[in-house]
Parts: structure tokens; C-alpha cells; sequence
């Protein structure tokens, strides 16, 4: 289990250092967006992954790659964003945008850790294409949650699906990096 730690740690130092320099250029623009709107990125994303999955092919030069990168970036965004709310202006700096993804991403990690040790690595011996199945499946389950304005009965909450998210993005990112 330490080398997942450190695969994991190793992927998102990569997904951080693009967020950095996104923040960087961009600012902490993505604080206005709400919630659902994080969530239908999500979407795009997943979607695109198991559509170049299914056709072999990708007409725009990104590939799954940058895809993964891009659902646990949003991910966080999202954590981010259930906590704070959303606004109508940046209002983050660079630095309190970063420490709050570092947070989050730990958090990711502490439950990666969790279910590792119950589910003994499951996902190692899962294809890569299940882990696209499963953020989708998650990504629509957070929809429902939406519109039912978080109001579940036994449902874990719309935090929960983004770390899951991550998670499975991650364990892409990592056979990607690692190999099976």
C-alpha cells in the first residue's frame, strides 16, 4: 500500500502543478461557478474519456490524460466550491486557492487509504474503462442529488461522489503513469 501512497501523491503533484499554472493565467475564475455547473463539466470530461474509449480515436489533440487531470482538478473545484459557495467574483488569491486544493486532495487520499486497505486494491485488477463507467455513474448520481436539492434519504452526499471521482480518476492517472 506505500507505493499507492506515493503513486497517488506523485499523480496529483502533477494535477496540482496544472492547476497552479491555471491559476496563475486564469485567476480563481472558476469560483463563479456553481455547483451544477462544476458537475456538467464533470460530465464533458467523462463523457469525452469513454467516448475516445469507445471510437479509438480523439480529433482534438488532448487525450484521456489530460482528461483524468481535468475531472480531479474540477473535483476539487467542486469540494471547494460546496464549501465556500459561489460568487460572483475571484476571490481567492493564488495562495488560499491552493492551500484549500491541498486540503482537499489529502482528503482524497485519506479516503483512497480507507478503502484501499477494505477493498485490498480491487481497482488495480478493475479496467481503466470501468473507472470511466464508474465517474459517470457518480456524475449522475450527483445530478439527481441536485435536483433534489441535496435532499436524500440514505444517500451519501454530493461531496462524496467528487471524492470518489477523484479517486477513480486517480487510479486511471496512476495505470496510465505505471502501467497495469
Amino acid at each position: 500500500m506505500a507505493d499507492t501512497k506515493q503513486q497517488f501523491e506523485h499523480i496529483i503533484g502533477i494535477c496540482r502543478e496544472l492547476f497552479a499554472k491555471k491559476l496563475h493565467d486564469y485567476g480563481a475564475a472558476w469560483r463563479i461557478m456553481r455547483p451544477s455547473s462544476i458537475t456538467d463539466q464533470l460530465f464533458i470530461k467523462a463523457n469525452r474519456i469513454r467516448s475516445i474509449e469507445i471510437k479509438g480515436i480523439a480529433f482534438v489533440n488532448e487525450g484521456i490524460r489530460s482528461e483524468l487531470i481535468g475531472i480531479v482538478n474540477y473535483g476539487i473545484i467542486g469540494l471547494i466550491q460546496l464549501e465556500l459557495g459561489y460568487t460572483d467574483k475571484t476571490d481567492l488569491t493564488e495562495q488560499q486557492a491552493l492551500e484549500l486544493y491541498d486540503r482537499y486532495s489529502k482528503e482524497a487520499l485519506q479516503l483512497m487509504l480507507k478503502k484501499n486497505h477494505d477493498y485490498d486494491e480491487a481497482w488495480r485488477s478493475m479496467r481503466t474503462t470501468s473507472y470511466t463507467d464508474l465517474i459517470l455513474m457518480k456524475i449522475y448520481r450527483t445530478k439527481q442529488i441536485e435536483s433534489l436539492s441535496g435532499n436524500t434519504l440514505v444517500s451519501e452526499g454530493i461531496d462524496a461522489n467528487y471524492l470518489d471521482m477523484i479517486n477513480y480518476s486517480v487510479f486511471g492517472l496512476i495505470k496510465l503513469e505505471y502501467g497495469e
